[in-house]
């Protein structure tokens, strides 16, 4: 099991500090359990319960903690003991693929054939052994083949793949004593080598039987027909690989935020406090400008009348230059709406699909290079429902396929229960043709539960399920990080959505 907790990091003045998160995983075991079964062993189970906060930290600053169990009434439970061990898997970089067989195991049945099972353990630094993993039970067969299985790296080694590892083989019997039959030890780094060059077998050593027969050689021999090296990539390397954040701000100038001139309107520009559009725009972008090196961001709107003309237009440039919508960092962003907002009629009707497709058609020319290079995210700021909703669905699904995350604020009072169904949260967005979003890139939030909230809280809100989306996409697309292993094929997760990518590496 495991939890995850976070650690505050102290700042220089001004700068707002990130959030470390830790992921910690327990592991349980117990010795001289009570047998309350009259004719079999007990099956135990544990149930932990978190106290409090100052109970959790101790649990998991002690690393390893063993108590007595107690009865009802303080009594001890005879000699039964609990081991908590909890150890910091935050850098788990990795899953892997086993695959074992064995032949010509020792029989250990006197009517029948062996029922062998194998258990591969870890050694901890105080020489204790960790399961890892135990295989299922293959039945009357001394030479088993047992089904694939997946641990992550730190799980299998702690991530050091010099770590003693030791497999054990059994004959399964019902009532619970099982018959040894032989043993290896091996770590990581062994295997991945064996198997690189075809050697990866191990006999399989009774210790008993080779102190005692003369010519005893093994109880077998146990075969790695399989390995598979899962390489996960978290956001943070692809941002370290030179993946830059793509921002594009969409602003709604519908006639229902009301006359600007009015200090009742969402657009309203007070000297002394910023409009929640302005609140939400500075919170966000300066998050994301800090991972895009060009600071220049994008800035449409939609849903006004603009000049010459005066008509109505869902994505035009609020600098007014067409062939460059593109302003200098968030204050060229401020500004430039700032600007706009006298020299526009604010109309309608709210359509957000237009710009979704228009930055979609930006993914789309920058998903042909091949590398996880550009990730595009759209920040939608609107006061109401979207009026087109059957093509924004449409237009959602589409960006699905493209390295792409949207963002929608709504701001003011209106109410977004309908735009809650453009977040992929509680099931899977459909397109009205019934098809289904490849992920879930949208995130909304209604801005009027964040007004009380820092800047960086709010961003925080807001940019939540960014990293994963974009995790998400180049898991999907088989991209590693740009400057990784280039020789590395592609793995997905079977059964499970992407939330990393994966590269297999270091086997043919």
């Amino acid at each position: 099991m495991s939890a995850g907790s976070e650690r505050g990091a102290a700042a220089p003045a001004g700068v707002v500090p990130a959030p470390r998160a830790s992921k910690v995983e327990l592991r349980l075991s117990c010795r001289h359990l009570l047998d309350r079964d009259p004719l079999t062993k007990s099956d135990p189970s544990v149930v932990l319960l978190l106290q409090s906060q100052s109970q959790w930290v101790q649990i998991v600053a002690q690393k390893k903690m063993t108590r007595s169990l107690l009865l009802k009434f303080g009594r001890n439970a005879g000699k039964s003991t609990i081991t908590v061990i909890a150890e910091d898997i935050s850098g788990n970089n990795g899953y892997v693929e086993l695959s074992f067989r064995a032949r010509k195991l020792d029989d250990k049945d006197l009517f029948s054939k062996s029922d062998p099972f194998l258990e591969l353990y870890r050694v901890n630094d105080d020489q204790s052994e960790q399961l890892v993993y135990r295989t299922e039970v293959v039945k009357n067969n001394l030479s088993p083949v047992w089904e694939p299985f997946k641990v992550s790296l730190s799980n299998l080694c702690s991530c050091e793949e010099t770590r003693p590892l030791k497999c054990l083989v059994w004959d399964y019997d019902s009532r619970g004593k099982h018959d040894f039959i032989g043993e290896f030890s091996t770590t990581f780094e062994e295997m991945q080598k064996a198997f690189g060059e075809d050697q990866a077998q191990w006999d399989c050593v009774n210790a008993k039987y080779k102190q005692k027969k003369r010519h005893y050689k093994n109880s077998g021999v146990v075969i790695l027909a399989d390995l598979k090296f899962y390489r996960v990539h978290s956001f943070l390397d692809y941002i370290m690989g030179g993946c830059q954040i793509h921002f594009t701000v969409a602003i709604d100038f519908t006639a229902s935020n009301g006359d600007p001139r009015n200090s009742c309107s969402l657009h309203y520009i007070n000297p002394f406090q910023p409009n929640e559009y302005l609140q939400a725009l500075v919170a966000v972008g300066e998050i994301c400008q800090d991972y895009d090196s060009d600071k220049r961001f994008s800035a449409l709107g939609f849903g006004a009348r603009i000049p010459p003309k005066y008509e109505v237009s869902h994505d035009f440039a609020i600098n007014f230059n067409p062939e460059d919508d593109e302003c200098e960092g968030i204050q060229g962003v401020v500004e430039a709406y700032q600007n706009c907002l006298p020299r526009v009629q604010l109309y309608g009707p709210t359509n957000v699909a237009p710009i979704i497709s228009k930055v979609a058609r930006m993914a789309a020319a920058e998903e042909h290079t091949g590398e996880a290079s550009q990730y595009y995210i759209l920040l939608v700021l609107t006061d109401g429902v979207v009026t087109d909703m059957a093509d924004t669905r449409e237009a959602i699904v589409r960006a699905s396929h493209l390295p792409m995350s949207i963002i929608i604020v709504g701001v003011g009072n209106a109410d977004f229960t309908d735009m809650q169904t453009l977040d992929g949260d509680d099931g899977i967005l459909r397109s009205p043709r019934g098809e289904p979003a490849l992920r879930d890139i949208v995130q909304f939030v209604p801005f009027r539960e964040l007004k009380s909230a820092s800047p960086a809280a709010l961003a925080k809100c807001v940019l939540a399920e960014v990293p994963r989306q974009l995790v998400e996409f180049y898991s999907y697309k088989e991209l590693p990080p740009r400057g990784g292993d280039t020789h590395a094929q592609g793995a997905g997760w079977p059964g499970v959505r992407p939330a990393s990518v994966s590269s297999t590496v270091g086997v043919p």
